[in-house]
């Protein structure tokens, strides 16, 4: 019985590592080239710790990602796992880490890393993740 729960745990990893590939990809393209629809990749309860500071709401969200200067991110790391459906009350959920750097517009470049939980949305077409929680840190 083991056996076949750890095959299944296997495909779970796999099918988390390339939904936070493709997540990585879409939301640090928008950050950088299309800020103005970022808050979309959010939850509406979604919350945002940036170096400390949490944000919550859409609204909040919005207003905070307008202020930031324009951004070139450089994604050096990505790690992925699944969040047991325990801990989420059985919400497919995925824990996605980056570390790279950034250089917000009129500053140096930093080196960063951030932490999203992203849960699975089912629309009738497909499955669309959300973050729920983002947590942003300078690493200087």
């Amino acid at each position: 019985m083991a056996m076949a729960s750890s095959v299944d745990f296997k495909i779970y990893v796999d099918q988390a590592c390339r939904a936070a590939e493709e997540f990585v990809n879409i939301y640090y393209d928008t950050i950088d080239k299309r800020r103005r629809v970022l808050t979309r990749l959010y939850l509406n309860s979604a919350t945002l710790i940036w170096n400390g500071n949490a944000i919550s709401g859409q609204d909040a969200l919005n207003e905070f990602f307008e202020m930031l200067p324009s951004s070139e991110f450089h994604i050096s790391v990505l790690d992925c796992q699944p969040v047991h459906e325990q801990a989420t009350q059985s919400q497919t959920t995925i824990l996605v880490v980056t570390c790279g750097t950034v250089k917000f517009d009129g500053n140096k470049q930093r080196y960063f890393n951030q932490n999203f939980l992203l849960t699975a949305q089912a629309t009738p077409n497909n499955t669309v993740w959300k973050i729920a929680s983002d947590c942003f840190r300078f690493q200087d």
